[in-house]
């Protein structure tokens, strides 16, 4: 079997006397897509930020690739391979389009803008943001200030990012959160387009059923901060405690 890519050993995290995550174990490879599923206050946007690192644990620890990552700042994860999408678009408004694309390729590249490199270098990294605008049907909008974009484009605009940062691990809270029917199958797209390159790792928060079932390999539960289930999507959703505490449905009744 293939080595974890990232993992979680008994990661908790407190709040007061409250355990908004604990002693959350897993192990997630490259290839799979999983999806993490809860109710609201569940903590899985807490155990997201855990990894990503806006959040320190309590207790417990978190690993990419085998290392022990649990005290690296969330810049230093990047650097490391882990890529993350908020709820909220994480964007330079006034920048445009493009120009919020190539400064992510030259972060990936070490190239800031003081470095002295020759004119190639430079056309390489706006081809290559270039590239990533194609492949996120952001093309026509280049030159676009990132604030002028609608919502469902902005959210594109942060795929574009991830992808200029070249991470293995791909985080994804609620991506068509606010999208309207139109706009969501656009990022699902994107995600199942990420998902054919058999070494990402993918990590997906997500609320909408339609969403879970067409992308999920593998689906986490967490309930009141403790993972509950851990499986393939159609065992897992058949489990009593999921249907009662996910989709509400008594154990004995028939799925929506």
């Amino acid at each position: 079997m293939t080595a974890p890519s990232i993992e979680t050993r008994d990661l908790t995290i407190r709040f007061g006397g409250h355990a908004a995550v604990n002693g959350v174990s897993c192990a997630f490879r490259p290839g799979e897509l999983t999806v993490i599923v809860g109710p609201n206050g569940a903590g899985k946007t807490t155990w997201f930020n855990l990894v990503s690192g806006q959040l320190t644990p309590t207790e417990g620890r978190i690993l990419k690739d085998g290392v022990d990552i649990t005290r690296l700042s969330p810049s230093a994860r990047a650097k490391a391979g882990i890529g993350r999408a908020f709820q909220l678009t994480n964007l330079f408004p006034r920048l445009s389009v493009l120009e919020n694309v190539r400064l992510a390729v030259q972060a990936r590249h070490g190239i800031g803008p003081r470095a002295f490199r020759p004119a190639r270098a430079y056309r390489d990294i706006a081809a290559l943001a270039r590239a990533h605008l194609e492949t996120t049907r952001l093309a026509a909008l280049a030159d676009l200030p990132a604030a002028a974009l609608p919502h469902g484009d902005q959210r594109k605009l942060e795929v574009a990012l991830l992808l200029a940062m070249e991470p293995d691990v791909f985080m994804f809270d609620e991506p068509t959160a606010g999208m309207s029917v139109d706009e969501a199958p656009v990022i699902l797209d994107l995600i199942a387009g990420i998902k054919k390159d058999g070494r990402k790792t993918i990590l997906l928060v997500e609320h909408k059923m339609d969403v879970v079932r067409a992308l999920a390999d593998r689906i986490v539960v967490l309930h009141n901060g403790e993972l509950v289930a851990d499986g393939a999507p159609d065992r897992v959703m058949a489990l009593p405690i999921v249907r009662e505490i996910y989709l509400g449905l008594p154990p004995e009744d028939e799925a929506a």
